[in-house]
C-alpha cells in the first residue's frame, strides 16, 4: 500500500503564553499544501520490520525517524504485522512544513488500513499526539485553527483556491528551541481568525508569524527571501512555522527558481 504525505504551511502564528509545563500556547492556522513525500508498506520479506529512505537525506539513527516511531507505537498497542517501509523524502526537514509529522500521521493511517484495525480518526489523533505536537493535524488533514500547544483544532473554511503558492527553502536549519527562546509571548493585537476571514490581499502587515523577528535577526538571509517574494509580486509572504522555509502567495503562476541561489524553490499550485 502506498500513500503520499503532504506538507503544511502556517497562516499566521502567535506565541500567546508560556505554560507551566515549559511548552507554549500558540494560535495558528494549519493549511495543507501540495508538496508530497511518498510512503509505502509491504509485508516484511524477512519477517522483521525494515525501513528504507530515499530522496532528501535525513541523517541519524533510523529508529529516531517518526515513521518508524509511528510503526513501533502501533505495533506496541495493536496487532500489526511486520512490514517493510519505504519513504521517498521530498518535503525538506527543518523547514516549518511539518514533513516529518505528516509522514508519521500518514504511517498511522496506512497501517490502520493495511492491518484492518478500524481505528477512528479520534483514536489515530491520540496516537499521533504522542509522536509530535502537530502530528495529529495530519490525521484529518484539513484546514484548522490550532490552539494550545498546536493540538486543539477548530476546522475553518479558509481557501487559497485560485491562488498560486511558492515555497522557498534556503540551505539553513533553524532550531525550534532557539526560535522560541527569542520570542516574548503575548496575546495578539488582532485575531488570526478575523484576519484570515478577509481577502488574501488584506493579510500583508496584519497576519504575522511571531517567530520571524528573532529568526530574521539570526538569519537575515531568510528575511531577504521574504522581501524578494514581495518584490516579485507576492500578495502575501511569510515564514512557515519556526522556519526556515518562506512561502509566497501569488495571483498568477510564477517561475522563480533562478531568483534564489542556494535555496530550493517548490511550486505548490
Amino acid at each position: 500500500m502506498i500513500t503520499f504525505p503532504n506538507a503544511k504551511i502556517n497562516l499566521g502564528l502567535n506565541i500567546v503564553s508560556k505554560r507551566p509545563d515549559g511548552y507554549h500556547n500558540i494560535e495558528t492556522v494549519f493549511y495543507p499544501v501540495r508538496l508530497y513525500d511518498a510512503l509505502e508498506i509491504v509485508p516484511a520479506a524477512n519477517g522483521i520490520t525494515t525501513f528504507t529512505q530515499t530522496g532528501i537525506l535525513v541523517e541519524g539513527d533510523p529508529e529516531n525517524n517518526l515513521v518508524l516511531k509511528a510503526c513501533r507505537l502501533l505495533q506496541k498497542h495493536c496487532a500489526i504485522p511486520e512490514v517493510d517501509i519505504y519513504l521517498q523524502k521530498n518535503i525538506p526537514f527543518g523547514a516549518g512544513l511539518g514533513g516529518g509529522s505528516s509522514d508519521a500521521a500518514f504511517m498511522l493511517k496506512l497501517l490502520n488500513d493495511f492491518a484492518g484495525l478500524h481505528l477512528s480518526d479520534e483514536q489515530l489523533e491520540e496516537y499521533a499526539s504522542q509522536l509530535g505536537a502537530d502530528c495529529a493535524f495530519f490525521i484529518q488533514n484539513r484546514t484548522v485553527f490550532a490552539e494550545g500547544i498546536g493540538t486543539v483544532f477548530t476546522p475553518i473554511s479558509v481557501s487559497l483556491t485560485g491562488y498560486f503558492l511558492i515555497i522557498v527553502k534556503p540551505d539553513i536549519s533553524v532550531s525550534t528551541q532557539e526560535a522560541y527562546a527569542r520570542v516574548t509571548p503575548q496575546p495578539p493585537q488582532e485575531s488570526i481568525l478575523d484576519i484570515v476571514s478577509c481577502p488574501v490581499e488584506m493579510w500583508k502587515n496584519r497576519l504575522v508569524n511571531d517567530f520571524e523577528a528573532g529568526v530574521f535577526v539570526q538569519f537575515p538571509e531568510i528575511n531577504i527571501i521574504k522581501e524578494k517574494l514581495y518584490e516579485k509580486g507576492a500578495i502575501y509572504a511569510s515564514m512557515s512555522g519556526s522556519g526556515s522555509s518562506v512561502f509566497g502567495i501569488f495571483g498568477t503562476p510564477e517561475c522563480l527558481e533562478s531568483e534564489f541561489p542556494g535555496a530550493t524553490v517548490y511550486a505548490c499550485y
